[in-house]
């Protein structure tokens, strides 16, 4: 690889958003998901966060941005990515590897709760059945995708996706963008500006 290759990756990711940000519905559905999340929390509900590898990573960067610290102090936010090594072995060994996060959900997820399941593909399968057990529980099921959306698209309340048919990267660092922007929209409808130091 040489400075050329290098090129090459930024203007591809640069392609990758600009395309993003030029349908429009991806900025509406970014609020509506802000919207559910942000009442969800107001209600005394939390939110779940579950992805396979780079996406789980996104899903544990997500819960502690809530829970711990953004930009700036403020009380915690109710948010947590099923990530405990000892549960999900516990459960692979025992139930499959499908069934870690519907496990998750089954235990712990409450009705008036949203749950964010973040697959590249969509096709995940215990991404898959971990929305089919959330919507049993009267859970808001929130997709963050990629490709054509996969099978997760047609069992989300609400989908963010990221339209691009490449490699998985290029998607994830769409993904975090999204993130933070409903780290910070929840952040802002939750607490008046004023409170956030």
């Amino acid at each position: 690889m040489d400075s050329f290759d290098i090129l090459d990756n930024f203007t591809e990711a640069e392609n990758v958003l600009k395309k993003f940000i030029s349908e429009k519905k991806n900025f509406e559905n970014i609020c509506r998901v802000g919207e559910a999340m942000t009442t969800a929390i107001l209600k005394g509900n939390k939110i779940i966060a579950c992805g396979n590898g780079g996406s789980m990573s996104d899903a544990m960067h997500f819960a502690e941005e809530l829970s711990g610290r953004f930009r700036n102090s403020r009380p915690s936010i109710p948010a947590i990515a099923v990530s405990d090594p000892g549960f999900i072995t516990c459960t692979a060994n025992d139930y499959g590897y499908d069934s870690i996060f519907s496990r998750f959900i089954e235990g712990l997820g409450k009705e008036g709760d949203v749950i964010l399941l973040i697959s590249t593909s969509g096709n995940s399968k215990n991404i898959i059945k971990a929305a089919e057990v959330a919507h049993q529980k009267n859970i808001f099921v929130v997709g963050l995708t990629g490709k054509d959306g996969g099978k997760l698209a047609e069992l989300c309340d609400a989908e963010i996706r990221v339209t691009h048919f490449g490699f998985a990267d290029r998607i994830q660092e769409i993904h975090i963008k999204i993130i933070h922007s409903l780290v910070q929209y929840i952040e802002r409808h939750v607490f008046s500006v004023d409170n956030i130091k």
